[in-house]
C-alpha cells in the first residue's frame, strides 16, 4: 500500500472518529434539550417516560412498573448495580376552578424548593396536561404595573391563596370545554438556551440532565464489558416521598447503587429538646467544575463507592469533584393495622444499599426558571458512568452550539390580513424603545402595496391619507400608536463575566429575573439570564422593593424607568470580561424577554408586548379598510416610538406638525387600557372587561378626554355596532403631549390583563372592534 492510501485511510479514520463523537455530542445535546422540554410533574411523567423509551437502543428492552418507572437490564450474577435518575419536577396540579373560569392551584412538592418558586412563576406562560394528554395554554395571573401605584396591601405572588391560572375561558364550564379539569398538572413553558462558552439553561433543566446522561450510558453501552447485573432506571414521584425509588427498591435488591440527579440543599431546623439547631446549607460547586459526588458532613474518609469513582475519575481524565447534598427524601409508609388517624406507627422506607453514591453536576439558580449548567459537566458526568459501568470511557464530546435566531420579516400580504395574522407578526418582533427597526419594518410589510409612509428622524412611521379640501374646514385627525416595548440596556461589563444592566421602560422585576433574557448585540442574539437577588434561597427571603420615595417618584412620572432598589446583572455564560467581549457584547447592547404569540381558549391570546402592538395592528387594518382615496378627509397615522421612555416619538411628530401649521385638532391616542379584569386587581377603577369591546380612555395618568366627546364616541360606536366600553385607568399616552400644541387628545385602547409582563392577555374581538372604530372615526369624526 503506497504511503498516500495510507495517509488518506489515516484522514478517513479520524474524520469517521471526528464525525461519531459529534454525532454523540448531538444525541446527548439533543436528549437534553427534548427531555427538559418535556414537562412531568410528580405523577404524571408519561410523556418523558415515552420519550426516553423512544431513545432507548432498540435492541434493549425496557419494562414499566406500576407506578411508571422505567428500567433497563443487562448482564447477569452478582453484584447487582443499579443506576437511577429522577424523571419528575416541582409543578402544580388543578385544585380547583372559579364560576368566572379561573384555575386554582396545589403545589407538588406541597413544600416550595426555594423561596421563589411561585414569585417567578407569576404572569409567565403555562401548560396544563389533560387528561387526553392534549397540552393546553395558559399563563398564570400577574399584577398589572400601572394599577399599583397607592395599593396598601396587593395580593403576595409566594402565597397559594393568590394564585390564579387564567386560560382564556369566561366560565367553569369553558374551562372543561378546554378539556382541563381537577387534577391535571402543569408547568411553566420551557426551552433550553444555549448561554455562550458550553452553558445551558432552561426550567427544569436540573431535574432531566440525569435522565439524558443515563439514555446516553445506555446507547453506547458494551454488554460485554459488563460484570455481573445492571440496571439502569428512570424513576418517577422522586420528590415527593421518593415513591418511584422505594418500588424499584423492593422489585430490585441490590448490592450497590448511583443516584444521579441534582444536589439537595439541607433546610434549616430549629433546637428541639437535647437536638441542637441544624443550619441551612447549600451546594456550593459551580457549573464548569466537572461531575460532582455528593457528601455529607460527616464523610470523611469517603465511603466505597465515591471512592471508587473517584479511581475512575482519576484513571480516565475525568474531572470530578465533592459537594455537599443533603439525603435523598425517602418515604414512610403506614404500617398495617396502624391507627387511621395517623397516629399510628409508620413502616420504615424500602432500603438502599449501603455501598451508595449520589452523583451530580453543579448547577446555578436550581429550581427555577433559569436553571444553568456546564454541557463540560454533564460530558463528565456520563464518561465517569461509562467507567463505572464497563471499564472505559468515550472520548470527551463538545457542545454543538444553537444559536438563537431573530424572527422573519412577514411576507407583503397581496390582501387584507386578519387582523390576528397582523397582530401576531407584531408582537414576535422585538423592538426595546430606541430599537425598534424591525417593528417599523414589520408594521411597513403589513400595510398595503399602495400605501407609501414616510419615516422621519426619530424613526416614526407616518402615513397621511386625504387631505384639506379647499373653501370648507376639514378638521384634521391623527391616530398614533407606539412600537416600542421594555427591555434592559448594557451599561457596565463586569470583570466576572456578567453585565450590569438599565431598566428601559420600568417593570415589575419579578417577571424578568430568575428568567432567561435575550442580549441584541451587533453580531445577533445571545441568550442570558437575568441574575436573581442576593439571598434568594435564603430562608425568609423578601423580594427587594423601591423605597416610598422612588415609588412615589415614578407614580409622578409614570412613563419614566420604573426605580429599582439595586441593579440588576445579567449572567452571559462568559467568566471574564474578556470572554464576554467574544460573545460580541458591548456597553449599549439591549435586552428583551423571549416571546412568541400563543392561542388561549377561544378568542383569547397570550403575548409579551400587546402594549403596544394591538395599538399598531388596529391602524394597519383601519388603512386597508379604507383604502387609497380618502376624500374630504384629513388623516394622519403615526406609529411612533419611545413611547414607553417618555413619549419621545409622539413629541417629535406634533413639533414637526406644529412647526408647519399642521398640528391636528383631534388626537386618538391608541394604547392599552390597562384592566381591572383579574382576580388579584381591585375593581375599584380600570374595570373593563376583556372580550366586551374596545374601551373609551377617557381619563389615566397624563390626560382627561373632556366628556362630551366621550359620550359623542360611545354613541358613534353603538349607532355602529361596534362594542365599546369606558372609564378610568393608569398610565399614559402619547396624545397627551399633543395638547400642549393645541390638539384635542381622546384616548382609545383595549382591555388588557397583566400588563407589562410575559402573561399579558388579550380577547381578539376587542382587537376587530378597535380597527373597526379607527376606521369608522377616519370617515366620519
Amino acid at each position: 500500500m503506497s504511503k498516500r492510501s495510507l495517509h488518506l485511510i489515516v484522514v478517513l479514520c479520524g474524520i469517521a472518529v471526528w464525525l461519531a463523537g459529534r454525532a454523540a455530542a448531538q444525541d446527548l445535546q439533543s436528549d437534553l434539550r427534548k427531555f427538559t422540554e418535556t414537562a412531568a410533574v410528580a405523577g404524571d411523567e408519561s410523556s418523558l417516560a415515552a420519550e426516553i423509551r423512544k431513545q432507548l437502543p432498540k435492541k434493549l428492552t425496557a419494562r414499566t412498573d406500576n407506578v411508571g418507572n422505567v428500567f433497563v437490564t443487562v448482564g447477569s450474577g452478582t453484584p447487582h448495580r443499579v443506576i437511577v435518575a429522577p424523571m419528575d419536577e416541582a409543578g402544580y396540579v388543578v385544585s380547583g376552578i372559579t364560576p368566572d373560569g379561573f384555575l386554582r392551584v396545589q403545589r407538588l412538592l406541597q413544600t416550595a424548593p426555594n423561596p421563589v418558586f411561585d414569585i417567578l412563576h407569576t404572569a409567565q406562560p403555562i401548560l396544563i396536561h389533560t387528561r387526553k394528554g392534549k397540552w393546553v395554554p395558559g399563563v398564570f395571573a400577574g399584577l398589572s404595573t400601572h394599577l399599583q401605584t397607592a395599593r396598601v396591601n396587593p395580593p403576595r405572588p409566594n402565597n397559594l391563596d393568590d394564585v390564579y391560572i387564567d386560560i382564556g375561558a369566561t366560565s367553569a364550564a369553558e374551562v372543561r370545554q378546554a378539556g382541563v379539569d381537577l387534577l391535571d398538572p402543569l408547568v411553566l413553558e420551557r426551552q433550553v438556551y444555549d448561554i455562550g462558552f458550553g452553558r445551558l439553561t432552561g426550567t427544569a433543566i436540573g431535574d432531566r440532565f440525569g435522565c439524558a446522561a443515563l439514555v446516553e450510558l445506555l446507547r453506547h453501552l458494551d454488554e460485554s464489558k459488563i460484570k455481573g447485573t445492571l440496571t439502569v432506571a428512570f424513576v418517577t414521584q422522586q420528590g415527593v416521598g421518593a415513591r418511584g425509588l422505594e418500588r424499584l427498591s423492593e422489585e430490585i435488591h441490590a448490592d450497590e447503587m448511583i443516584y444521579v440527579g441534582r444536589l439537595l440543599p439541607r433546610r434549616a431546623t430549629p433546637a428541639r429538646g437535647n437536638q441542637a439547631a441544624v443550619p441551612a446549607r447549600f451546594p456550593e460547586r459551580v457549573p464548569g467544575e466537572g461531575a460532582v459526588v455528593a457528601v455529607s458532613d460527616a464523610e470523611a474518609p469517603w465511603p466505597a463507592v465515591p471512592a471508587l469513582l473517584k479511581e475512575f475519575a482519576g484513571a480516565n481524565q475525568i474531572k470530578m469533584t465533592a459537594d455537599f447534598s443533603a439525603p435523598l427524601p425517602r418515604g414512610r409508609r403506614a404500617a398495617a393495622g396502624t391507627d387511621p388517624s395517623g397516629a399510628g406507627e409508620a413502616a420504615p422506607p424500602s432500603t438502599i444499599p449501603t455501598r451508595f453514591a449520589h452523583l451530580s453536576i453543579p448547577t446555578r439558580y436550581p429550581a427555577t426558571p433559569a436553571e444553568l449548567i456546564d454541557f463540560s459537566d454533564l460530558d463528565n458526568l456520563v464518561r465517569l458512568l461509562e467507567a463505572y459501568a464497563q471499564g472505559s470511557a468515550a472520548p470527551p464530546q463538545k457542545l454543538v452550539d444553537k444559536e438563537v435566531r431573530a424572527p422573519a420579516l412577514p411576507e407583503r400580504p397581496k390582501t387584507a390580513p386578519s387582523a390576528t395574522t397582523i397582530l401576531a407578526a407584531l408582537v414576535e418582533q422585538y423592538g426595546m424603545s430606541t430599537r425598534e427597526t424591525a417593528v417599523r419594518e414589520t408594521v411597513a410589510r403589513l400595510l398595503p402595496v399602495w400605501a407609501k409612509p414616510e419615516t422621519d428622524a426619530a424613526g416614526n412611521l407616518i402615513l397621511h391619507l386625504g387631505g384639506p379640501t379647499t373653501g370648507k374646514k376639514t378638521p384634521h385627525i391623527a391616530f398614533v400608536a407606539h412600537t416600542d416595548e421594555l427591555g434592559y440596556t448594557v451599561r457596565s461589563i463586569n470583570e466576572d463575566g456578567t453585565v450590569t444592566v438599565q431598566s428601559v421602560g420600568g417593570g415589575i422585576t419579578e417577571f424578568f429575573a430568575g428568567h432567561t433574557i435575550l442580549i441584541h448585540t451587533g453580531g445577533g442574539i445571545r441568550a442570558g439570564i437575568m441574575e436573581l437577588p442576593k439571598g434568594w434561597e435564603q430562608p425568609g427571603f423578601e423580594w427587594p422593593r423601591p423605597t416610598a420615595a422612588q415609588a412615589q417618584a415614578a407614580a409622578d412620572a409614570p412613563t419614566a424607568p420604573s426605580p429599582t432598589p439595586t441593579p440588576w446583572r445579567v449572567e452571559t455564560g462568559a467568566h471574564s470580561a474578556e470572554e464576554v467581549a467574544k460573545l460580541g457584547i458591548k456597553v449599549g447592547d439591549w435586552i428583551t424577554i423571549p416571546k412568541k404569540y400563543r392561542r388561549l381558549f377561544g378568542t383569547r391570546a397570550n403575548g409579551r408586548s400587546f402594549d403596544d402592538r394591538v395599538g399598531c395592528t388596529s391602524l394597519i387594518a383601519a388603512v386597508w379598510a379604507l383604502g387609497p382615496s380618502l376624500p374630504g378627509r384629513d388623516v394622519t397615522f403615526i406609529w411612533s416610538t419611545q413611547e414607553e421612555i417618555g413619549l419621545r416619538g409622539a413629541l417629535a411628530v406634533v413639533r414637526a406638525l406644529a412647526a408647519k401649521n399642521r398640528a391636528p385638532d383631534y388626537v386618538f391616542a391608541v394604547d392599552t387600557f390597562v384592566s381591572s379584569d383579574s382576580p388579584l386587581e381591585s375593581k375599584r377603577f380600570a374595570d373593563a372587561q376583556i372580550g366586551k369591546g374596545f374601551v373609551a380612555r377617557a381619563v389615566d395618568n397624563s390626560s382627561i378626554t373632556p366628556r362630551p366627546l366621550v359620550d359623542r364616541l360611545v354613541q358613534m360606536a353603538r349607532t355602529a355596532g361596534i362594542p365599546i366600553q369606558y372609564g378610568v385607568t393608569g398610565g399614559g399616552n402619547d396624545g397627551s403631549v399633543f395638547v400642549r400644541y393645541g390638539s384635542i387628545d381622546i384616548g382609545l385602547g383595549w382591555p388588557l390583563r397583566y400588563s407589562h409582563s410575559p402573561g399579558e392577555v388579550i380577547d381578539t374581538r376587542d382587537v376587530e372592534a378597535l380597527g373597526h372604530i379607527v376606521a369608522l372615526l377616519s370617515r366620519s369624526w
